[in-house]
């Protein structure tokens, strides 16, 4: 195992444009596994200078789901820190000083070309089949020139000046040395017409100037490292170590996962945001364990972690950069390995939301009686009060169709029911022994199979086809409940 032997400092900076999903969830973990693992600072950044998109819920969202997880961070928007504020929209003077820097040092320049010209340009390139990108009209302005244009108020934009020879080479730590062409790269644009710095200026910036030593982020940045890596180097800064990380395919291995097809997975009973996952019935400590699997092993048999197995056995050089594909089935493996470790105090806490969501008034004394024998039945929380919602319910109304067993007539299984009725009233107490030698001791005298009893026993005293295992059930339920919901 490799240890970086300097504490890290790693952000996780999202845009408060939508909900927190797994990918950008993955993200913050393995951020926050090297940073707890190295005795370094985990940051967590809002990178807001798309005010077009922005969404005044996200933020809160973000914040709650990462809580939930069990991620926390030391620097941050809401507890501040020696490098606030923390969101760049309100880091604006800072982009425009550096803009200028690079400006001055001919790293970048002033392009006053119009919202026409630039749609012009990109339909004829696109005529003519060429890549699209900026024909570089206004690099040719003399710097005096453009600056006079700036001063006299003429609006544009700052576009980075890419050297229009040679080649770039960055090293990422999971992929080695990337070479890029400088003729292949655009002069991006930094700074807009309104003054707001891009992602691409503000995000270097904002790295440089909280010292942050690695980044890890997606795959889907890898495109524009090469300009990265260029606004450091003008502006002599040192590069962080780069980490781009595997992008999500869906579960079919076909296509990346996206946010178009949250819906689908969603008619599953999934989802690719981390607060439905929670309203769904998953624990934190499988989702954690699940994100960690897709895109980083420790070895090819250890599956089960909890979140301080992560932090101790987590190792940037076992990242996978290759695309992981999503496992639902997996999840859900995972989730009931989870909920099999929880104490019944611990797991019958948890499950109340649920029942108390499903109109069930849940008394805690009897939730924690029934724990035991639902905990190895249950996937997700949510499966609780469908599988036990009938212990809370003074009657049960079953589809009699559900009370006649297979291979009898209606009235041979009303006979079965009457039956029962009796062995169990004449009973000296309801434990599970007792209770499952009478009743074994029934089916034997009436020739019939353990299923065929059994099953219409279980429709009556729980209102449904499949429930915990039955003995227990009845003792839990009671000696009197039982008999009058078998009497009716």
């Amino acid at each position: 195992m490799t240890i970086d032997p300097k504490p890290a400092r790693v952000r996780f900076a999202p845009s408060p444009t939508g909900r927190l999903h797994l990918g950008g969830a993955r993200t913050a973990l393995y951020n926050y596994l090297l940073a707890r693992q190295s005795g370094g600072t985990f940051i967590w950044r809002l990178e807001d200078t798309d005010q077009k998109r922005f969404d005044p819920t996200s933020e809160g969202e973000i914040k709650s789901g990462l809580e939930w997880l069990g991620i926390s961070w030391d620097e941050g928007v809401d507890i501040g820190g020696p490098d606030a504020p923390y969101r760049q929209s309100e880091r604006k003077a800072l982009y425009q000083e550096v803009a200028q820097k690079l400006v001055e040092n001919d790293s970048a320049y002033p392009c006053f070309c119009t919202p026409k010209r630039l749609a012009e340009l990109r339909q004829d390139q696109q005529k003519a089949r060429q890549p699209v990108r900026y024909d570089g009209l206004c690099r040719s302005i003399p710097p005096e020139r453009a600056e006079a244009r700036v001063k006299q108020g003429e609006s544009h934009v700052i576009r980075f000046k890419i050297p229009a020879e040679g080649s770039i080479t960055v090293r990422d730590r999971l992929r080695g040395d990337i070479t890029v062409e400088n003729r292949n790269l655009d002069d991006y644009i930094i700074v807009k017409s309104d003054g707001l710095a891009l992602y691409h200026l503000a995000a270097i910036t904002d790295d440089h100037e909280m010292g942050i030593t690695h980044v890890l982020r997606s795959s889907e940045w890898l495109p524009t490292l090469p300009l990265h890596a260029h606004i450091y180097r003008a502006m002599g800064w040192q590069e962080p170590e780069w980490v781009h990380l595997s992008v999500f395919l869906k579960p079919t291995g076909k296509g990346k996962m996206s946010k178009r097809e949250a819906s689908e997975v969603q008619k599953g009973g999934h989802s690719i945001y981390i607060t439905d996952l929670k309203d769904l019935g998953f624990l934190p400590e499988a989702v954690v364990n699940w994100m960690a699997l897709m895109g980083w092993s420790y070895d090819d048999k250890t599956e089960f972690f909890t979140l301080p197995d992560l932090v101790e056995k987590f190792d940037l050089d076992r990242l996978n950069p290759s695309p992981a594909a999503i496992n639902f089935s997996k999840f859900d493996h995972f989730n009931g390995l989870h909920i099999r470790t929880l104490t019944v105090e611990d797991l019958a806490d948890r499950l109340v939301p649920f029942f108390e969501a499903a109109g069930f008034p849940v008394d805690l004394e009897l939730l924690r009686k029934i724990v035991p024998i639902i905990q190895e039945r249950i996937v997700t929380l949510d499966d609780g009060p469908q599988i036990a919602g009938f212990f809370f319910q003074e009657s049960v109304s079953p589809d009699a169709e559900d009370l006649i067993a297979k291979k009898l007539t209606r009235e041979e299984s009303q006979a079965v029911l009457l039956e029962s009725h009796q062995v169990l009233a004449a009973l000296p107490d309801f434990g599970v022994e007792t209770t499952e030698a009478a009743m074994r001791g029934l089916v034997e005298r009436l020739g019939l199979q353990a299923g065929q009893v059994f099953s219409i026993l279980r429709v009556a005293v729980t209102g449904q086809k499949i429930s915990p295992p039955l003995f227990e059930t009845m003792e839990s339920v009671g000696r009197e409940a039982v008999l009058e919901r078998v009497e009716a």
